[in-house]
């Protein structure tokens, strides 16, 4: 398998402006601002764009071919050359609020493999194939959360020891019970138990920071609390990835088939999303807080209660979402290592093989 990982541009600095030039991207900032995201030595300074009062200076430039997608957050803008180049290439460019959440996606003219599309949605509108394919994934997403759970019962001291190992056997014995449930409602409620299981005992596997960081269950648009917004945030991150990666092999991601279709959601994106959110996302949340490379400083409470990152929380998130990405880890399948950002692009080929009826079944990935 030829491994491709490119690279993807964040930037945070609000005020930012992106333009493209020469097929390079010019990523320029205020000239009070200093890049919130974006990494390389400030190259040059210039009249900022639009002739304004407003003066900004380049604080990066990079080849467009080395990027695999643009995320800019909150008040950054881009320029319509920029922005149409990206639609026409195929290159993710999405829009986040402050707090991570998806806003909008740059998206050109409808391509790709209609026959594949077509293929998904025949196998959507085949209740048996449905009902598999959701099976596999609940499976995968309760296997995947019973091993942090275990992991967790190595390395913890009594008393979390023996709740971690408890909501462990719970989480195995709904496992069991997956085996015997007649329709996907019925699986989606165990999905439903079994995160209830997971996230009670949450709380327990933050071992230090724990009075900044305590964690009272999700909340969610907005979080109420740390963990909950660095969880938000950093699923926005992943299920961007793996709508991206959806696209890429050609397939519909607004199509889910655990996530019930709803208009503006990318339900086969979230679907995507399950077999990785604890093994992933959950782990690095918790290696974040853990190690003290975030604090209570990276973040800010606003009227209201909800919680958001600063700016330099943003960036040093985003830095350790990166190297993250760059970890590789051992495909079971493909019987060869492939770097966790790579992962959501196999895993979409595999359900296009699926869905193309190549292979009887979707096989979610599960760390060897």
């Amino acid at each position: 398998m030829t491994k491709v990982f490119l690279n993807t541009l964040y930037v945070g600095t609000d005020g930012a402006y992106c333009r493209l030039e020469n097929d390079q991207v010019f990523v320029e900032v205020p000239e009070a601002a200093s890049p919130s995201a974006e990494s390389g030595p400030s190259l040059e300074s210039e009249e900022g764009a639009g002739g304004g009062l407003l003066r900004r200076k380049v604080a990066l430039k990079v080849p467009l071919h080395h990027l695999g997608a643009i995320v800019l957050f909150g008040r950054v803008a881009a320029s319509f050359p920029l922005l149409g180049r990206c639609a026409t290439d195929g290159r993710a460019l999405v829009l986040m609020n402050p707090n991570g959440r998806f806003v909008a996606r740059v998206q050109g003219k409808t391509s790709g493999n209609v026959l594949l599309r077509k293929a998904q949605y025949d196998f959507h509108n085949d209740e048996g194939l449905c009902f598999d394919f959701v099976l596999r994934v609940v499976a995968a997403k309760l296997q995947n959360a019973r091993q942090v759970l275990l992991r967790a019962a190595r390395e913890g001291k009594e008393p979390s020891r023996a709740a971690f190992e408890s909501a462990a056997g719970q989480t195995a014995s709904l496992l069991a019970q997956l085996a015997h449930v007649q329709t996907i409602d019925e699986a989606r409620g165990i999905e439903g138990m079994a995160a209830q299981v997971y996230f009670g005992v949450f709380d327990a596997m933050i071992t230090s920071q724990r009075v900044d960081f305590r964690f009272d269950g999700r909340s969610r648009r907005p979080p109420r609390d740390r963990a909950n917004c660095l969880l938000s945030f950093l699923y926005s991150l992943w299920t961007n990835d793996c709508t991206s990666a959806l696209e890429g092999v050609g397939l519909d991601p607004q199509f889910g088939i655990l996530h019930v279709l709803r208009p503006g959601r990318p339900g086969l994106g979230l679907d995507l999303v399950e077999e990785f959110r604890a093994i992933v996302l959950d782990r690095l949340a918790l290696s974040l807080i853990n190690r003290k490379q975030l604090t209570a400083e990276d973040f800010k409470v606003r009227p209201g209660g909800s919680v958001m990152l600063t700016d330099d929380g943003r960036k040093k998130l985003l830095v350790a979402y990166q190297k993250r990405k760059q970890v590789e880890v051992r495909h079971a399948m493909f019987k060869e290592r492939v770097p966790i950002g790579l992962l959501p692009h196999v895993q979409a080929r595999i359900m296009a093989r699926c869905f193309r009826g190549d292979i009887p079944h979707y096989i979610p990935y599960e760390p060897q």
